[in-house]
């Protein structure tokens, strides 16, 4: 079997895998951050740290000219950086202290959903499969939703991780309303370059607004598994976005799309193995429910296209 361009299968499954395995492992990596962390710092020096690493292998392999860009390129994946990665990211790491990261997981995997409903606005006609995946997901999603539906972390209460975890599901609508959106918006020509400059855009603006609320950074207080979780998180930025980027270039959509509920498979499994988390009949039911509607969604989307840029942690 092959895919893209003539690319055997064989070489499609190592990124495709490491895709599966890092992006669903990264909400682990918020909620061991968040333990000690201030949860916007984190992420925001987390994203700092990544784009440093990024633009470090840019430069070595594709070289320093790669980075040359106009102003209206720089503006428009600054302003993507802030409102995708930066919006969707800073939500999750402040509702990962109420919200369990296999929920948080579940939430964002509706973000294929929402494409499907601004493309029927626009005046698309997805397939009746389609369609109906994102009915069932949706009605997964209100379930989560619901106060009393989801278990907490710690002595959060129900209204506060309900009110968490719609704020996560307005986190994933901002994710997804500007990845639709992003062709309107210049950018770099490198994808490699454009990921540099939303995660460093993401990541200061992430800090600031860390600053503005309060947040201060006390390395006494920040324990190992924070660190941790905080080190893996920017290998993770790094190293998942740029498979992306190669199998969106070499692999059916079809294919690279699996990422949507294969990510919340394995942050439950993580989640439940590592972080302690329990799998209890709202995670059964979300994973059940959610994943099977994204799953409706992909395999009513199966005729090659070109990909949009529809991104993740």
């Amino acid at each position: 079997m092959r895919g893209v361009s003539g690319v055997p299968i064989a070489t499609i499954m190592p990124p495709l895998i490491t895709l599966w395995i890092v992006w669903g492992s990264t909400y682990m990596g918020v909620a061991l951050v968040v333990q000690s962390m201030p949860p916007l710092i984190g992420a925001g020096t987390r994203f700092l740290a990544a784009t440093a690493l990024l633009a470090i292998f840019v430069a070595i392999f594709k070289g320093v000219g790669t980075f040359r860009m106009s102003w209206a390129q720089f503006r428009g994946a600054s302003l993507l950086g802030v409102v995708i990665l930066g919006v969707g990211i800073g939500i999750v790491s402040l509702a990962e202290r109420y919200v369990p990261s296999s929920i948080a997981a579940l939430v964002v995997s509706v973000i294929p959903l929402w494409i499907i409903i601004f493309r029927v606005h626009a005046g698309d006609r997805p397939s009746r499969l389609t369609l109906t995946g994102v009915g069932v997901g949706l009605v997964g999603l209100a379930l989560m939703l619901l106060p009393g539906g989801t278990q907490a972390v710690g002595d959060a209460n129900a209204t506060e991780v309900a009110l968490w975890t719609f704020a996560i599901a307005c986190g994933s609508f901002s994710w997804a309303f500007f990845s639709w959106r992003s062709t309107r918006y210049a950018q770099p020509d490198n994808p490699l370059v454009t990921s540099v400059v939303e995660m460093f855009s993401a990541g200061l603006a992430l800090v600031l607004v860390g600053v503005l609320m309060g947040e201060s950074w006390d390395s006494a207080t920040i324990t190992a598994s924070s660190w941790g979780g905080w080190i893996f998180l920017v290998f993770a930025s790094a190293i998942a976005y740029s498979a992306y980027v190669w199998l969106i270039g070499h692999a059916p959509m079809s294919l690279v799309s699996t990422y949507a509920y294969v990510n919340p498979v394995i942050a439950v499994l993580l989640g439940f193995f590592i972080l302690n988390e329990s799998i209890t009949t709202d995670v059964v039911l979300g994973l059940t429910i959610v994943v099977g509607g994204v799953v409706l969604v992909v395999s009513g989307e199966r005729r090659p296209t070109k990909p949009g840029r529809i991104k993740r942690q």
